[in-house]
């Protein structure tokens, strides 16, 4: 039997679990701190977090060279603690929130044939970064 490849990444946010959950779904949001530097951004999000609801995060270099949409559907959503879903491609993700303060998120996710399992794996963990600095950044 294969066992599918998974990548978790995961970040502790000294913020309570009601400021995270709303800066990770809330469109606006999201387009602010869903970069892995200051080079990329997120000019488009809509963001239908409930399970049978869709997403799409349209990604890319400031500079037009490069970009692509990250799109799906949700799985499953419990408020507060568990976010999966699965890409347009079949691959499937899961997010998880603990409980408690600092609040630790993890992302555990199916990689793509390209780029390579490292290359994935910080590009997600850039995001995670970005997401701490920006929640963070906005209780201070």
């Amino acid at each position: 039997m294969n066992k599918k490849v998974m990548i978790t990444v995961n970040i502790e946010i000294l913020a309570p679990i009601e400021h995270i959950w709303k800066m990770w779904n809330d469109p606006k949001d999201i387009q602010q701190w869903n970069n892995i530097n200051e080079e990329w951004h997120t000019p488009l999000v809509e963001n239908d977090c409930k399970p049978g609801g869709e997403f799409l995060y349209r990604m890319g270099t400031k500079d037009g060279r490069f970009s692509f949409d990250f799109t799906g559907k949700y799985d499953e959503v419990v408020n507060h603690e568990l976010i999966s879903y699965t890409l347009n491609s079949g691959r499937t993700a899961t997010i998880t929130f603990s409980q408690g303060y600092p609040v630790i998120l993890t992302e555990t996710f199916e990689p793509d044939e390209k780029p390579s399992v490292e290359e994935q794996r910080d590009f997600c963990q850039a995001v995670l970064n970005s997401f701490k600095n920006y929640v963070e950044g906005k209780l201070v």
